[in-house]
């Protein structure tokens, strides 16, 4: 499974046609974005000084905090062209440090479950940190989401960006090799948010990078997103245990509350009373996408919200989607607009490979060997 990796070899020359193929929507064009702007962001226990950067293009505006790479606003605008924030997040860097549920942040080095934090690879057993049950989840305890990134800004002919870099060291969280990681976040001159991923390692180890971003596209804090249309391409999902862990079966959507082939509102059968919906507290389920592993990013999930005519588009070269309709969220967080969060007022939609790719010798291999670069990219389009 390991030649299937799209990551590893397909180039960036195929990434960066993809970006000006998709990175197009209806916000306002511009000949350049301004450049990026660094602010101080409160510290960390120790002393350690977190930043926010704020980066604006195209009518899209975003601004990125150097711990956890953490989207922590992102401003689109209506279909009369008033921006609005559209993720959630906080004010203040305490609650990311003490409270966040993966608000906006980075995932590694593998997002989503691996089932009792184990793996083995090359006849070599790894034991991960453990923090989700008996599970290990989003990297562990202390994942790249809880770490400070190097962040260097650039411009390049009309996109900003940001350079993130992280080096993960061999043992960390139990996973095996030193592992060298580059994000960048740019804003295209259309206003599309694109995320490249890039990784190396000096030993044999598994990657599974991904953005944690909550979408609600009427506005942070302004309630349900059970009235957001979704449509996702994907004939099949992976149903999960009563811990979340993928069973190994890749199952047929047709005729159930898991097909969003066609768009329709997420509401319309999250109470259905389906075994995986209950188990769950609603969607938090991986989507196999129908274009599998692609040399270049496709388009695989569109999302709108009726009320103010906003439209998320999101195109990605990886294999998988995990559709999550924050249900988690109980009202004990106040976003950065001074309103609690309750169960499904945010959403993510996370580009990935699957979950506990591990333990299934079917799913593609999530492997990544010394010599090798993992790459990948997921472009968001904005519309109204």
């Amino acid at each position: 499974m390991e030649l299937n990796r799209r990551t590893v070899i397909a180039g960036a020359a195929a990434a960066s046609l993809a970006a000006t193929t998709l990175g197009t929507g209806t916000a306002q064009a511009s000949s350049g974005g301004r450049k990026p702007v660094k602010e101080p962001f409160g510290k960390l226990a120790d002393g350690t000084r977190i930043h926010r950067w704020s980066l604006e293009n195209g009518g899209t505006r975003l601004k990125v905090l150097s711990y956890g790479g953490i989207v922590q606003t992102l401003e689109i605008p209506d279909r009369y062209g008033r921006h609005a924030n559209v993720v959630a997040g906080f004010d203040n860097i305490a609650d990311y440090v003490a409270k966040s549920p993966y608000f906006g942040a980075l995932i590694g080095r593998y997002g989503n479950r691996i089932g009792k934090g184990q793996f083995t690879l090359d006849g070599k057993s790894h034991q991960l940190s453990v923090n989700d049950g008996a599970n290990s989840l989003h990297g562990g305890a202390k994942g790249f989401d809880k770490h400070v990134w190097d962040v260097e800004p650039f411009t390049k002919g009309s996109d900003v960006g940001l350079h993130l870099h992280y080096t993960s060291v061999d043992g960390e969280m139990g996973y095996p090799g030193t592992l060298k990681t580059k994000v960048t976040y740019t804003l295209t001159q259309h206003g599309a948010w694109r995320i490249d991923y890039e990784a190396t390692t000096d030993k044999a180890t598994i990657v599974n990078l991904t953005s944690h971003v909550y979408w609600n596209l009427a506005g942070e804090g302004s309630g349900t997103i059970e009235d957001h249309e979704l449509r996702i391409a994907a004939s099949r999902y992976t149903p999960t245990d009563s811990g979340l862990i993928p069973t190994g079966e890749l199952a047929e959507v047709a005729g159930t509350p898991f097909d969003f082939r066609h768009a329709k509102p997420i509401g319309r059968d999250i109470r259905v009373g389906h075994d995986q919906l209950v188990q769950a507290k609603g969607f938090d389920h991986n989507w196999v996408l129908d274009k599998g592993i692609t040399a270049e990013p496709e388009r695989v999930a569109t999302l709108r919200d009726p009320r103010s005519g906003r439209t998320l588009k999101i195109a990605t070269d990886q294999p998988g989607l995990q559709f999550y309709s924050g249900n988690f969220l109980d009202g004990t967080l106040t976003g950065t607009g001074g309103r609690t969060y309750r169960q499904g007022d945010a959403l993510c939609l996370e580009t990935q490979h699957f979950p506990d790719s591990p333990h299934h010798a079917g799913f593609p291999s999530t492997v990544l060997r010394p010599g090798q670069t993992y790459r990948t990219t997921t472009i968001h389009t904005f519309g109204a």
